[in-house]
């Protein structure tokens, strides 16, 4: 190795490395989940797997945490995030009043692909519903986020992970190559299964609204539903 004669730090040639850490999607350990919850305590940004795509995690009662969340995907400032729950006991933080549907379709289609557009909580920051006073929520299919979001106490963001317009991410290692910063952890659980997104049902309305069609067919919403709107 030839001496330059030049002092200073010396820089390491080789890329920083996001930590992966690999788990149990379907029944992660608590230990190893313990260390995503505590980096979203501190306003960090965690990447996991969700029943179809890898998602981004963050806190959504931290603004900051959220702004940085839309800043690492390109995503417009005013675009709303939706939240993942732990289970149905986690409505109440995140809702500000159950539409008269919500209850049956929740009952019926939970933990699953189905994502409900309900009215947001006041305490619920405009980082989040991006001003809308709406917010999207789901129990996932997955353990993974579901315990996740049960560690913190409180939902977490299920945003896909991938560049705004881009693809999202299949694997812990797209998700490292998609974002070279600003994901603090990937929590590795194998290839996400992919196909169709969830299912996104506007409650919100006069009538029930269809956003995005996905994994939940339209067919089984409608005996459900007295009205609904495609």
């Amino acid at each position: 190795m030839v001496d330059s004669g030049k002092s200073g730090p010396k820089r390491s040639l080789l890329p920083v490395s996001t930590p992966i850490l690999k788990v149990d999607p379907a029944d992660p350990e608590e230990d190893r989940l313990q260390e995503a919850a505590e980096l979203l305590r501190s306003g960090e940004v965690v990447a996991l797997p969700t029943e179809t795509f890898y998602g981004l995690a963050a806190d959504p009662f931290d603004p900051s945490a959220v702004t940085r969340l839309n800043a690492l995907k390109g995503k417009p400032e005013a675009s709303p995030s939706l939240l993942l729950l732990a289970g149905p006991e986690q409505v109440d933080r995140v809702v500000g009043r159950l539409p008269e549907s919500f209850l049956v379709l929740a009952e019926k289609f939970w933990p699953g692909p189905l994502t409900l557009v309900v009215p947001a909580s006041e305490h619920l920051p405009e980082e989040v519903t991006g001003g809308r006073g709406t917010v999207g929520i789901r129990v996932p299919g997955l353990g993974l986020p579901r315990r996740l979001a049960q560690l913190l106490g409180r939902p977490v963001t299920g945003v896909s992970a991938n560049l705004h317009g881009r693809s999202p991410c299949l694997t812990a290692s797209e998700v490292v190559r998609a974002f070279q910063e600003g994901v603090a952890l990937v929590l590795d659980g194998g290839p996400a299964a992919g196909g169709a997104p969830s299912t996104v049902l506007d409650l919100t309305g006069r009538e029930p609204r269809v956003i995005r069609p996905g994994a939940v067919p339209v067919a089984s919403l409608r005996p459900l539903l007295s009205k609904l709107v495609e």
